[in-house]
């Protein structure tokens, strides 16, 4: 790219400062009005969902009591990943996520393929989480009133039904909720966070009053094997915090909030998680958790006789996938929309609505096509599916902030990894790790997932893209600056200075702050 150093063709970079002055452009600006407590509640409504749920059962089947150390070691393979969000999210505050970090440090044919395997991950995921919230939201009923909606309109056509109407009604109740406002969801998804947050602490409190050493024996039946399988699996629990990396543009302070949502969010699931599964463990045997589809309740029924505190688990579940889907989604709109407004998707759906400060129509487009994917699909194997896609980004966002390193040095970075790069080079090995013990059919779909991105990409993205097209656009001493995406010598708007100028602090100070 002229002027910038940036490379033509499918691996051109984007400037950050140009990135960040886009963020104000009139008809495409979000409103800055997320605090660091919604921020970090966002964090814990998008981790503390199925995975703690339901995916307890499937780990403890698989490493029996050492499940507690699989908890652990997900857990720390994704805090090498969570510090080099921090910093990409603390310096470049734009929708996005690992999709704008890949394309301001690795070029845009890679930020396409980030960007597309976080369709996967998020699209996808809220789908099936859906169908989980209609199964909880039966097990509920069930447990609470003794009825059930009828099979036919409560699950998919695969699985004996009609089509999923409660996974439809969640989908579009979200989607309604997240038209109206960035303000508005992120109270709602405090509100259910408070309410999941205590159905885990009653869990835990009970758990500990009639706990037993006796399950822990044998302690690791299949060895570190069994461990690492599980961890590869429970992952699946962690998934989330990179969410709201998502907001940064709606953050109303991003350099501070989002690198203490982040980690915060992390710490405080990981810490409710091994409190969880010790108590559980401790009433319970793992066989007994990996029987069910409720291992929470199974253990209050079977390991301590409470068979009364299967309703405050099932509801604690239902508010719990409830927050998970507004997140999650949240995320998806906000991904989209990024690469909408960088022109590689159709740029109209990034046009924000003047009233509600939303992109109102292309989230009522998703809402749409997720609630018809969650109406005729099963579950299935999506756990897996989510991991691989999520494990990638991670090892993008790690490689990320090395480059960025070294490509801009004086770049201002209100948080910074320690021991950069050994830790992001941890994170990426740890990744690489997880993503090796997940199933050879998993890969497959991965694959050809990526394989239909790539073809979009070269009949649309490639001809569209925002970045290329002001690359083309002849600029001279009569034009009045570059083109919006282009980058000039000095920075965005052709302003004088370094490397670090053009940064996330000018950017701060206009109509958004």
């Amino acid at each position: 790219m002229a002027g910038s150093g940036q490379r033509a063709g499918i691996f051109a970079i984007r400037d950050v400062g140009t990135l960040i002055t886009e963020t104000s452009e009139q008809g495409t600006a979000l409103k800055r009005a997320v605090s660091a407590t919604q921020l970090t509640a966002m964090g814990v409504g998008a981790i503390i969902g199925t995975g703690i749920f339901v995916v307890i059962g499937k780990g403890s089947a698989l490493a029996g009591p050492a499940v507690i150390l699989s908890f652990i070691l997900a857990a720390v393979a994704c805090a090498f990943s969570a510090l080099s969000y921090a910093e990409l999210a603390s310096s470049i505050p734009v929708s996005g996520s690992a999709y704008t970090y890949a394309y301001a440090t690795l070029g845009e044919l890679v930020a396409w393929i980030i960007g597309w395997d976080l369709i996967l991950e998020y699209g996808v995921s809220v789908a099936a989480i859906a169908v989980g919230w209609g199964g909880n939201l039966n097990a509920f009923l069930d447990s609470a009133f003794g009825v059930a909606l009828p099979d036919a309109i409560a699950k998919s056509p695969e699985n004996g039904g009609v089509f999923n109407l409660p996974a439809v009604f969640i989908v579009l109740a979200i989607t309604f909720l997240l038209v109206r406002g960035v303000t508005e969801s992120a109270r709602a998804n405090l509100i259910m966070v408070v309410i999941k947050l205590a159905v885990l602490i009653f869990f835990i409190v009970v758990a500990f009053a009639n706990f037993s050493t006796g399950n822990f024996t044998p302690f690791a039946p299949a060895g570190v094997d069994g461990v690492t399988s599980a961890a590869a699996i429970i992952f699946f629990a962690y998934i989330g915090f990179d969410a709201v990396s998502t907001g940064s543009e709606e953050a109303r302070n991003p350099a501070k909030d989002l690198p203490v949502a982040i980690l915060g969010s992390l710490v405080l699931c990981t810490i409710f998680y091994v409190l969880t599964v010790t108590g559980a463990i401790g009433i319970a045997t793992p066989e007994q958790m990996a029987g069910s589809d409720a291992p929470l309740a199974a253990a209050l029924d079977q390991g301590a006789g409470m068979s009364w505190a299967a309703a405050i688990l099932a509801l604690g579940a239902v508010v719990a996938i409830t927050s998970v889907v507004l997140v999650i989604f949240y995320g998806q709109t906000r991904i989209f929309f990024a690469m909408c407004r960088d022109g590689l998707l159709p740029r109209r759906l990034a046009t924000v609505n003047q009233r509600y400060g939303t992109p109102a129509r292309l989230t009522i487009g998703l809402g749409v096509l997720i609630a018809i994917l969650a109406a005729l699909v099963p579950l299935g194997t999506i756990v897996e599916l989510v991991n691989i896609g999520t494990l990638f980004a991670f090892v993008l966002v790690n490689i990320g902030v090395i480059v960025l390193r070294r490509t801009r040095p004086d770049m201002p970075r209100p948080y910074r990894v320690p021991w950069s790069p050994l830790l992001p080079i941890i994170g990426i090995l740890f990744a690489v790790y997880l993503m090796t013990d997940l199933p050879f059919d998993t890969w497959i779909r991965f694959v050809a997932w990526l394989a239909a991105g790539l073809l979009i990409y070269a009949l649309y993205g490639y001809r569209h893209s925002r970045l290329r097209q002001a690359a083309s656009t002849p600029t001279g001493p009569g034009t009045p600056g570059n083109s919006p995406g282009a980058s000039s010598p000095g920075g965005p708007g052709g302003s004088p200075g370094g490397p670090g100028d053009g940064g996330p602090e000018a950017p701060r100070k206009g109509p958004l702050s």
